[in-house]
C-alpha cells in the first residue's frame, strides 16, 4: 500500500524539474548527446552544401569545425570563447558572422555549450536567435530551449516549448522524450487531464519508443488525481 501511495502522490518541483529526478533532466547527458550528434552530422551536410561557394563562409566553416571538436570533447568554455591559437570560439563566429549561414550555426552550437554548463538564461539566448525549419535539428533544439525553460521555473513556456518540439520532431525518438518531460511538468502544475492528453500521445503514436513502455503507469497516475 506504501508503495502504490507514492506512485500516485503528485510530482514535487524536485522530481518535475531536477536533474537527478526529470526524464530528460537525468538523461541530460544522453539528449544534448543526441542533439550534438544531430547538428555535427546533419549540420556538417548542410554547411558542405551551402558553403563551399563563398570564401567567407568556408573559412567560417573552418572554425566551426575546430569548435565541434572541442565540444565533442566537453571543452565547453574554450568551444564558446576560443582557444590561445587560431579558434575564435562559437561566440565570436556567431557576431562577425551573424548575417551567414556559419553565424546561424554558431548560434546553436554557443546555446548547446551553454545548457551543458547549466547556464539556461544564455543557453536561450543563443538559441531562440538561432533558425531552421528541419524536422531534426529544429526541434531538437526546441527541445533544448524547453529544457532551459523548466531550470528557469518558465512552466508554460517549457511545456509549450517541448510540445512544439515533439510535434515537429515526430520521430520514436526524441518525440516520446520531450511528451513525458511535459506530462511531468503538467502534473507539477496540475493539469492532470493535459499530461494525459501527452502521455497517451506517447502510447498511441509513439508505441515502439523507450517512454512507451511504461507510460500506462503515468497515464494511470495522472487520470487517478
Amino acid at each position: 500500500m506504501a508503495e502504490q501511495k507514492h506512485t500516485n502522490d503528485p510530482l514535487n518541483v524536485d522530481e518535475a524539474l531536477s536533474t537527478s529526478e526529470a526524464f530528460l533532466f537525468k538523461y541530460k547527458n544522453v539528449i544534448i548527446g543526441v542533439v550534438a550528434a544531430i547538428v555535427v552530422i546533419v549540420l556538417g551536410a548542410f554547411c558542405y552544401k551551402h558553403f563551399i561557394s563563398e570564401p567567407n563562409e568556408v573559412k567560417a566553416q573552418e572554425a566551426l569545425f575546430k569548435g565541434q571538436e572541442y565540444f565533442a570533447n566537453e571543452d565547453y568554455d574554450i568551444a564558446l570563447k576560443g582557444d590561445s591559437l587560431e579558434y575564435a570560439g562559437f561566440l565570436k563566429i556567431a557576431d562577425e558572422y551573424s548575417s551567414t549561414d556559419a553565424g546561424n550555426l554558431a548560434n546553436a552550437y554557443a546555446g548547446l555549450c551553454y545548457a551543458q554548463q547549466g547556464n539556461a538564461e544564455e543557453a536561450l539566448k543563443y538559441l531562440d536567435k538561432f533558425s531552421a525549419d528541419d524536422k531534426m535539428v529544429a526541434p531538437a533544439i526546441l527541445g533544448t530551449m524547453g529544457n532551459c525553460y523548466a531550470q528557469l521555473g518558465q512552466l508554460d513556456k517549457a511545456v509549450a516549448t517541448l510540445l512544439k518540439a515533439a510535434d515537429k520532431a515526430n520521430s520514436q525518438v526524441l518525440s516520446p522524450i520531450y511528451l513525458l518531460q511535459a506530462g511531468q511538468i503538467l502534473e507539477k502544475q496540475n493539469k492532470n487531464a493535459e499530461a494525459v492528453e501527452a502521455y497517451t500521445k506517447i502510447k498511441n503514436k509513439y508505441g515502439n519508443s523507450m517512454q512507451a513502455r511504461d507510460i500506462d503507469k503515468y497515464i494511470d497516475r495522472a487520470s487517478i488525481k
